[in-house]
């Protein structure tokens, strides 16, 4: 049986399984985090972040439920907190679930970062899941903006403190940063009352992010993974350079174990100990995605994925580089701001 075929038995075969019961992170405050997590961002388009049209959003997450998924990553800006949470408290309602049993991660938006509108967010966020809080709380960018997308003079270790402030409310279980640098988490590390739990970054084949996760694991900070199949999936539209789902080195590892090359880079992910976040509204690709915990990769596989590193990032907002909080290197022809319509 070619590889084409072997994988098909293998997806036909994961389709009709069971549920995944997917194993948890122990965060510093003690919490638990399940190891992967479904993404909920739609892609941008001309007219910006692109919507969920007839419920789509909500009868993916539902489906995921269903299969395993308890870890649903979102934010103000995706605008898809409103039907994550109708699923989950359909699925809470027929008791499939309990509301501790499910995880939500959401971020706060640029807008947003004074002190006193951390708590009004967090809030706004509530009112549109119909929950009574969320899981995790980050910031999503160290960047603060006015409401007209003007750079505003914030710094984020007040954001950070609004932050701080809506833990102990209760409207967030845990709080974590999302887009800082190293030299960022460090200072809120040394200046905040709170240490941050978690770190949200760009993690996939092309960027492999090995300083930054060492030292966030050596502080305790789980890292979580988005965009973890870099070059294997089109972007806009657009095949960028790197690895396909052809390429031989992922070829060779997914025969070994039966798997498909997407199942292996999300692996290699779990592997280095992050938690991935693969986004798909594909019935299909979500059952794939989540079998992924029962093997493992030799750490001679890790490295050979880790050579794809070239340090290509696919989420860039050059457009705000000359703010002082930008947090990564800077780049000539900036793209302008797809946020100001």
């Amino acid at each position: 049986m070619g590889l084409s075929g072997a994988v098909l038995l293998v997806l036909c075969q994961q389709a009709m399984s069971s549920f995944v019961d997917v194993p948890k992170i122990k965060m510093l405050d003690g919490r638990e985090m399940p190891g992967i997590g479904l993404g909920t961002y739609l892609g941008f388009d001309q007219s910006g972040v692109i919507k969920s049209k007839d419920k789509q959003l909500r009868d993916v997450v539902l489906k995921a439920i269903d299969i395993g998924y308890r870890h649903f990553d979102t934010a103000s800006i995706y605008d898809t907190e409103a039907e994550i949470g109708e699923a989950i408290r359909t699925k809470i309602s027929e008791g499939v679930v309990k509301r501790e049993d499910v995880f939500i991660t959401t971020k706060l938006w640029n807008t947003q970062h004074k002190r006193e509108e951390v708590t009004t967010a967090i809030k706004e966020v509530l009112n549109k899941t119909g929950l009574d809080y969320v899981d995790l709380f980050l910031i999503h960018w160290p960047i603060g903006l006015n409401a007209d997308y003007s750079y505003s003079d914030v710094d984020y270790m007040e954001t950070w403190r609004g932050m701080e402030d809506v833990q102990r409310l209760g409207l967030a279980k845990s709080i974590g940063l999302s887009n800082f640098n190293r030299e960022q988490l460090q200072r809120v590390l040394n200046e905040g009352s709170v240490k941050p739990v978690a770190l949200q970054i760009e993690v996939h084949p092309q960027i492999i992010q090995k300083d930054l996760i060492s030292f966030a694991k050596s502080e305790g900070i789980v890292v979580l993974g988005y965009s973890p199949f870099g070059s294997l999936v089109m972007r806009y539209g657009i095949r960028f350079p790197g690895p396909r789902m052809d390429d031989p080195v992922l070829v060779t590892i997914a025969q070994k174990y039966g798997k498909t090359p997407a199942q292996v880079v999300l692996r290699w992910v779990v592997d280095r100990n992050v938690v991935p976040l693969p986004k798909t509204v594909n019935p299909k690709r979500l059952v794939e995605n989540i079998n992924i915990f029962d093997f493992k990769l030799t750490p001679e596989e890790i490295e050979k994925i880790n050579q794809f590193n070239s340090n290509t990032r696919y989420t860039l907002p050059s457009f705000w580089q000359t703010h002082p909080y930008y947090p990564f290197e800077k780049v000539p022809n900036p793209i302008s701001d797809p946020f100001r319509g």
